[in-house]
């Protein structure tokens, strides 16, 4: 066999091997830190090896905030490397008949999570690839079988360190499930008529900022110039809660203070805000797979 043949062998055996051994686990989780639920989690994981490096995501989703879960883990994955194991629980069904899963992207990166709507935006952004069902009987915590409410720690933080530590590869997750996930619905972006519809998937929660789903791509339909006058509409179950206009600017400075005004967020995503002020706070508005808006050049 040719060297160089034999060589490009060997490196893709390799890369294929180390697909999912970054070591990196990046841990997402409803529970707040006020006790020692997420410790017991990085507990279990450097148990499976101490080289792991383990990372918070967030630990403060609302209780029970699924729709919250997805769009935290959209917002986060592609900034981490290929590889990087990703562990969310916000599991409101722990102990029922709902799938625990681990999902592969085409991004290559991996998500151990409930089946009950967190890998809604993370499949649809980066691709599913394939997706396994957690075998416990194999990828359990030791010890943990009497355990029915705390599958965080038991089998999702356990199974990730497994992975990112490399112990277990993949394909020894557990059988593997058609390529598909529960998906919350939602308003994708869409141009209809001289209208942009969408969603608000989450504010700005430091800020009141309102963020939607319509990105760069779907507002050029719109073909807005920087200083141009935007009629903003947002609904709440079809039910309207705002209804207004402001200009489309760069940044909050463009407009006094208090003044409402239309801008790209950091993941280049319409959004709305008051210079020095709560936009959502004032106008009552809030976030989720409910929570529409139109937009109109005025």
């Amino acid at each position: 066999m040719q060297p160089l043949r034999l060589l490009l062998i060997i490196l893709t055996f390799y890369t294929s091997s180390v697909f999912a051994q970054t070591g990196a686990l990046v841990l997402q989780t409803d529970f707040g830190l006020k006790d020692g639920a997420v410790s017991a989690m990085k507990g279990v994981a450097y148990g499976v090896s101490s080289q792991l490096r383990i990372f918070d995501l967030t630990h403060e989703i609302p209780a029970y905030n699924i729709w919250e879960a997805a769009y935290r883990l959209q917002q986060t994955a592609l900034y981490w490397p290929v590889g990087t194991v990703f562990v969310s629980v916000v599991d409101p069904g722990v102990g029922s008949e709902r799938r625990s899963v681990v999902l592969r992207t085409k991004s290559g990166h991996y998500f151990v999570s409930p089946d009950n709507g967190t890998l809604t935006l993370v499949a649809q952004q980066l691709g599913i690839d394939a997706v396994r069902e957690i075998d416990e009987k194999k990828n359990r915590l030791p010890g943990s079988s009497r355990s029915y409410t705390f599958h965080g720690r038991d089998v999702y933080a356990y199974t990730g360190a497994r992975m990112a530590a490399a112990v277990i590869p993949f394909d020894s997750v557990g059988p593997l499930l058609p390529a598909s996930v529960v998906s919350i619905p939602y308003q994708h972006a869409e141009y209809r008529k001289g209208t942009m519809y969408g969603n608000i998937p989450v504010l700005d929660v430091q800020y009141g900022n309102v963020w939607t789903n319509i990105d760069e791509q779907a507002l050029s339909n719109l073909h807005l110039q920087y200083g141009d006058q935007l009629r903003v509409r947002i609904f709440f179950r079809k039910s309207l809660i705002y209804d207004g206009v402001m200009p489309y600017v760069t940044t909050f400075a463009a407009v006094k203070q208090g003044q409402p005004l239309a801008y790209q967020n950091s993941l280049m995503n319409l959004s709305f805000a008051l210079n020095y002020g709560d936009f959502a706070a004032k106008h009552k508005v809030r976030s989720g797979p409910e929570w529409t808006v139109e937009v109109q050049r005025k």
